[in-house]
């Protein structure tokens, strides 16, 4: 019987206490020299979560600007890309180098046949 009584007085302090923190009456009492390091821990977690915060939405920040940076560097290079097929095509280089007096060759091109002799002679 004496267990129960421990552990409700042990509860009660335990919810006078966390109470006491709520309400802000643990800082008017005498002992509050007492609660300085717990103060002070809070304040440093808080300070944490404050450079915590910063710092993901600076990088949330940076990833957004990257993606813009990507997706018009993939545009610079589709049109790059689509531009460089349209000039070496051969009726643009051909008349890219026409100005240049060299023309197409309107003769076929002759195949050359190397022949070897079977037997050869050293």
């Amino acid at each position: 019987m004496s267990q129960e009584t421990e552990n409700t007085t042990e509860g009660r302090g335990v919810a006078k206490r966390i109470l006491g923190v709520l309400d802000g009456s643990f800082l008017t009492r005498d002992n509050m020299l007492n609660n300085i390091p717990f103060l002070l821990f809070l304040f440093g977690i808080g300070i944490f979560y404050i450079g915590n915060s910063h710092y993901g939405e600076g990088r949330v920040i940076a990833m957004e600007r990257l993606n813009r940076e990507i997706k018009d560097l993939r545009s610079e290079f589709i049109s790059t890309r689509s531009e460089l097929m349209f000039v070496s095509k051969q009726s643009e280089v051909a008349k890219s180098v026409a100005s240049m007096g060299i023309y197409e060759s309107v003769v076929p091109p002759k195949k050359i046949v190397i022949t070897t002799d079977e037997n050869p002679e050293n």
